[in-house]
This record gives structure tokens, sequence and C-alpha cells, in this order.
């Protein structure tokens, strides 16, 4: 019996799994919130630098006072943020007035600057003055906060490994709350950043176990439509971020809204099962059994209680202990290895051109609130779509085709002229519904791919390469001063050389949940991991490891396989 038919002993997608996904799900709502928090609360007002105070300016009006003051930009449309006369020219305020003052001496704003409130009341970007030289400081919060999330992919994904999904699920949450709430609290620019960072591991702990928590729980059959499902939180999370930000317009309490619900979810975390699977490679099989128990009461099946021993969850003494299990391990076979190759040119490209899309807003020429619910809304057709692919089509074909038609949908953006805006913005609202198609599908398949011993170690591993992305991303666009075409040259070739890297994937539509390295390697190449890593040795004997195929001669195939334990098939 494996893993997925004990579930369906036990109830399958019952009412503990409803609740479960539900609640494991509803922080979805605000990690969206997470990682685009940054759109809002570092936005750029219109600015201008603060006016002298020793004239005298009765009489006149704001436009007449800027007029004098402040020089017109590049585009001789709106006033300079970062310059100013350095005597007032008061012959431009003449009515029919020709006068030209492009000769005029400027100076930098050395009064500080004036920011129009109409659209923030307050960002950080005011707050501390993060415009003019100091603009890339502006970014840089969101550069150091994407630092965080991948290092937070590191430590908790070994940690999760070590000490089960729950525990640093539960830790992680209170962490958000604690420090994202304390980030509103900032006293300087360098304080916000620290906490900024410290933050986005604690996302990184609640996407990642609540992902694996997820998928450990939920029958074979149920796993495409659940984990796509679910994928919906993280859309009308944006949405409801955009919602927010319009409705506060101050990044102080923008912060702790967006926060403070943590500790809600951290209450009623523990309440959650420790993945069983988990608990039995780590031959903790008495809480395995516990925890088994207790799905079957909630899922209204008390006879199954009798039923299931410590027999039945008792795996033989292979090699599972999760302190042997590195992110060494993830390349030290030719199996793991390959799927880990490929899916870091996934992570990667997936998360470099959607974070490319979706973190200049201000850019598109239209309200930064509506484009983010524009930007939001794109993802319901886009992942209803990736729903219909990864149940007909399979994982593969899905996340390959998701990365081409983003890559296509950026490209063809490249030839539309930039005045005709409402086209090239359309074209970016697809490019990142395909490209938010593709993380919902990485995020199943990667789950799949890896095995339980070392699922979470290497979700962990593979997803800081989306934050090295990520952190890519930003820094590509200053390549639009060479050539404007030039960034999305680069986020669709990333786009269409990941989407080659998936096709070899390998394929796990319906196909149970790998619970050892072993199992993996079998699946990929039909032997054990032992002789993967002595093929010199194995071709000796007479065994090739090459790809699917195996070449045997004078060696039987019972001899190379570990022996049969009777005892227990669960896993």
């Amino acid at each position: 019996m494996g893993f997925a038919d004990l579930l369906d002993e036990v109830g399958g997608f019952g009412r503990y799994q409803w609740l479960h996904v539900t609640l494991i799900s509803l922080p979805g709502l605000l990690m969206a919130s997470q990682n685009l928090l940054n759109n809002f609360v570092s936005g750029i007002p219109e600015h201008h630098c603060s006016l002298l105070s020793n004239y005298s300016v009765h009489n006149l009006s704001h436009y007449q006072l800027f007029r004098a003051f402040i020089p017109l930009d590049s585009s001789g449309n709106k006033l300079d943020g970062c310059r100013r006369y350095v005597e007032p020219q008061w012959q431009l305020l003449g009515a029919n007035s020709s006068a030209n003052a492009s000769h005029a001496q400027t100076e930098e704003c050395l009064d500080g600057w004036t920011y129009d409130r109409s659209e923030f009341l307050a960002t950080t970007v005011s707050e501390w003055d993060l415009v003019c030289s100091l603009r890339p400081l502006k970014q840089m919060i969101q550069t150091i906060y994407m630092g965080g999330v991948l290092t937070g992919a590191i430590i908790y994904g070994g940690l999760s490994d070590r000490f089960g999904r729950r525990s640093v699920l539960i830790w992680s949450y209170l962490q958000l709350g604690v420090l994202g709430c304390s980030a509103a609290l900032s006293p300087s620019y360098s304080a916000y950043c620290v906490f900024r960072f410290l933050s986005g591991m604690a996302v990184s702990g609640v996407i990642l176990n609540g992902v694996s928590l997820k998928v450990e729980w939920i029958p074979t059959k149920e796993r495409t439509i659940v984990g796509t499902l679910t994928s919906f939180f993280f859309t009308f999370g944006q949405m409801i971020l955009a919602g927010l930000a319009y409705w506060l317009r101050d990044w102080r309490k923008l912060q702790v809204v967006t926060c403070a619900p943590q500790f809600l979810f951290f209450a009623y975390s523990w309440w959650y099962s420790e993945s069983a699977r988990w608990l039995v490679l780590n031959r903790r099989s008495d809480e395995a059994l516990k925890s088994l128990h207790r799905v079957a009461r909630i899922n209204g099946k008390p006879e199954m209680i009798d039923k299931l021993t410590l027999e039945v969850t008792c795996l033989p003494e292979i090699e599972s202990s999760h302190s042997s299990f590195t992110a060494y391990d993830l390349l030290k076979t030719k199996g793991m290895r390959r799927i880990s190759i490929c899916l870091i040119a996934v992570w990667f490209s997936t998360s470099f051109a959607y974070y490319g899309l979706a973190m200049d807003l201000q850019k598109f020429g239209v309200s930064i609130y509506l484009m983010q619910i524009i930007f939001g809304a794109v993802d319901f057709p886009a992942k209803l779509l990736a729903l219909g692919m990864l149940s007909y089509l399979g994982r593969r074909v899905s996340q390959a085709a998701c990365l081409f038609l983003s890559a296509l949908v950026i490209f063809t953006n490249i030839f539309v002229p930039t005045d005709m805006q409402t086209i090239r913005t359309t074209l970016a609202c697809l490019g990142k519904g395909f490209t938010s198609a593709s993380f919902t599908t990485v995020y199943l398949y990667t789950g799949e791919l890896y095995p339980t011993v070392i699922r979470q170690t290497g979700m962990g591993f593979v997803s800081t390469f989306a934050r090295v992305g990520s952190m890519a991303a930003p820094a590509v666009l200053i390549l639009d001063e060479v050539l404007p075409a030039l960034p999305s040259v680069v986020y669709g070739g990333a786009a269409v050389l990941a989407g080659f890297f998936a096709c070899f994937l390998p394929e796990t539509l319906n196909v149970p949940l790998p619970d050892t390295i072993e199992d993996v390697e079998e699946k990929w190449c039909g032997r054990s991991p032992t002789l993967c890593q002595k093929e010199d040795v194995s071709l000796k004997e007479g065994v090739a490891c090459d790809g699917d195929v195996v070449l045997m001669e004078n060696v039987a195939l019972k001899d190379l396989k570990e022996p049969e334990v009777t005892s227990l098939n669960v896993l």
C-alpha cells in the first residue's frame, strides 16, 4: 500500500484536508502583499525642490511660483524634480512671455523637496528623500528584501527537513508578524532595510513550508486542482494590496495592516498536523500514527483507527536520516542532478521575468492602484489555463508552454511603438499572466519531483535562484538607457532558455510522490543512487547508466535492488 492509498483509507481529500488546505492557503492573501509592497510603500510621489524662503511671493499662484523657481524637465511638460534656478526667473511669469531661461544657472535641491500628496500621503521616498541622486536606494529596499527571501529559502528549507514543516511554518508566521510590524516603526532607512530583510526570510519559511505541508497531505489525484486553486489566494492578494494601499495612502499604516494578520495565522497554525511522511522517514512512527488517527477521526473514518498500527507506519532502516541530507545530495546522483539543474533554470527565469514586469508599475502611465488590480486580475484566466494544461497535458508541457508564451509576449512588445501605450500595457499584463502561471506550475512541480526526505531542502535550494532572478530583474532595467528594447530581449531570452530546460524534466502527472532519493533514481533511470555514483565500476560489471536504459550482463535485476521489506509498503 502506498501513502496515497493510505490517505484514501483515512478519508482521501476529506474534511481534514479541506480545512488544512484552506487554513494554510489563507496567509497567501498577504504573501503577495509582502512581495509587491515596495510598489506602494516606496512609491515615488511627484516632487520638486523646496522653494527659497527669502523672497516675497504674495499675490502669486503656486504655478507662477514654480515656474519662476523650478525649470522644466527634459520633456518640457512638467517641472524638474531635482534642480532649481539659482535666481528666480521672474521674466517667465509674463502672460505672453517668450523669454527663454534655458541658459539660466541651476543648482541641486539644497533645501530639500516638496512632495505632491494627491497619490501618496507618505512613503519611504518622501520620508527619507530617496529621490534624485538617492533614487537607487528606493529599489535597494526591494533588493534587500529579496535577499532576505533568498536567505530564508536556504536556511528554512534545510531546517524544515531536519525539524519538520509544521514547526518552521509556525515560527515563520511569528517572525513575519513581529518584524513586519516593527518595520512600520523604523526610525531610519537602514533600520527599515534590516526589518525588511528579516521579513523576507520569514516569507520564504511561510511559502515553502506551506506548499510542502499541503502537498504531503493531499492524495495524488487531487494535487493538481488543489495546487492550482490555492494559488488564487496569491492572485486575490494582489488585488487586496491595491485596495489597502488606495485606502491607507501611508506607508507605515500599510506596513502594519499587511503584517499584523500573521499573529492570527500563528495562533491557529498550532492546529496543523505534522506531515506523516516526514515523521515516518524520521523514524518518529508513533507521532505519525497519532497524526493519521487524528485525520481519520476528522474525516469520519473512526473504524480505521484500529487498523492503523505501528507496524503499518514503520519504515525499513534505509538511509533516511534528515541530518545526513544536504544541498549537495541534490547534485550528487544523476537523476537528482538533472532535476535540480533544470529547476534552477525554470525558477530563475520565471522570477526574473515576473518581477521585471511587476515591480515598476509607475512606468505604465496609469494609476498605480488600477495597474495593480489589472495585474492581479490577469492571473485568473492565466491560472485557469494552467489548471487545464496541468490536468490534461501534464506538468512538463505546461511548464515549458508557460515560459515560451511569456517569452513570445515579451518579444512582441519590443515591436510595439512607445506611443501605443494601451497595447504595450496589455501585452505586459499578458506576459505577467503567463509568468504567474509558470510560478503556479513550478511550485507544484518541484514539490512532486523532490523526495520527502529532502523536499524542503530541494525547494529551498532551487527557489534561491528565483530570488536571484528577482534581485537581478531591476538591474536589467538600467539597460534601457543603452537600448530601450534590451531589457525585453534579456527577459524574453531567459524565458526561452528555461523553457528548453523544462523539456528535460520527468512527467509527474498522477505519479505518487517519491519519498527517498532511491525512489527518484529508480523512476529516472531504473537503478539505485549507489550505482549512479559508481558508473565506471558499474560499466565494468556490465551495467550502463545511460538515461532511462539499463544494459545488464550477467547481473540479475534483483541483485541490484535493496532487499524488499514487507512490514511496510506505506511510503
